[in-house]
């Protein structure tokens, strides 16, 4: 293979060297997908179609859903078709969108966890004052910015990332064009490429996180100098919801992107890849859902008015 081959394609080798595990893949893969689009399109438009769930937690969570929607379909499709067959190549094309669609989209979610957090700690630590503090403009605000940090991200290393010279090696060790994996087939120093990594790491997911982090402290204290008992329980349960996707989306990405290049393309990285790029998007809705009445009640009376 030559420099001018990796212009043209990429080789994803995923679990090639495994090919019954390949078809077991394929089959659990299709079905959380599914059942992954049905989910958040559900959430989306049970949260238009009831008045009653236009609020700005909704809004937040609308915004999680097409989110999720967008992360699993940039890659479960072209991962479906490289488990289904002998060919598992992607263009060059096709690997650039998909990282860019990678990271933006995941830099995206990180900081729009840390704005749901906020819209907590305003319901539950400042309930007189919350419809003044999330006003709709500040939803916009808020929901714009989330979005515009996932943009730059994705501006800033996809370019780096693609350009990496690869000496004609165009095997990437993993089943779709993640960062690390590229950046670990570079056939230069590439340093400086993971000291960038490390540092937006610190700036696109530390402090998000640290920032949900002293959202829920806020909460938990305020939650428990609460007097009334169905209070706390309701505060429990929503804010628990929250903490849970947080959990599951935060610690993998740590473990991925704050250690680039060194774990990723190996069996556990391409299963806790393959874990929050299609189970966390898909336990999302059931989590906000199977604990939320308001979302149950909002389903029960859209399926009473049809």
């Amino acid at each position: 293979m030559t420099n001018q081959s990796c212009q043209e394609q990429f080789i994803l080798l995923g679990f090639s060297d495994r090919p019954q595990l390949e078809q077991t893949l394929f089959v659990f893969v299709l079905i959380f997908y599914l059942v992954t689009l049905v989910g958040n399109t559900v959430i989306i438009l049970v949260s238009r179609l009831d008045p009653c769930l236009h609020t700005p937690m909704y809004f937040f969570l609308t915004n999680l859903s097409f989110l999720d929607l967008c992360f699993t379909t940039s890659s479960v499709p072209q991962l479906l078709f490289n488990l289904g067959g002998p060919d598992k190549t992607i263009s060059y094309t096709g690997c650039a969108i998909q990282l860019f669609m990678f990271l933006g989209l995941g830099g995206t979610e990180c900081v729009l966890l840390a704005v749901m957090a906020y819209d907590r700690f305003a319901a539950v630590c400042k309930p007189l004052h919350y419809s003044i503090i999330m006003h709709p403009r500040l939803c916009w605000k808020l929901v714009s910015v989330t979005w515009g940090v996932g943009l730059l991200n994705s501006l800033a290393m996809s370019p780096v990332t693609m350009r990496l010279p690869r000496c004609g090696n165009c095997e990437v060790k993993h089943f779709l064009c993640e960062m690390p994996a590229l950046i670990k087939i570079a056939c230069v120093d590439t340093v400086a490429v993971e000291s960038t990594v490390f540092i937006l790491s610190v700036m696109i997911v530390l402090v998000p996180l640290a920032l949900t982090l002293v959202s829920y402290s806020c909460i938990a204290m305020a939650v428990l100098h609460m007097k009334s008992a169905t209070g706390r329980r309701k505060a429990f349960n929503t804010c628990g919801s929250h903490l849970t996707v947080v959990s599951l989306f935060y610690g993998n990405i740590i473990y991925m992107y704050m250690q680039p290049g060194n774990n990723s393309s190996q069996d556990p990285g391409k299963f806790l890849t393959l874990f929050y790029n299609l189970v966390t998007p898909m336990l999302n809705p059931v989590i906000y859902t199977l604990r939320n009445k308001d979302v149950k009640g909002a389903l029960g009376r859209l399926v009473s008015r049809k």
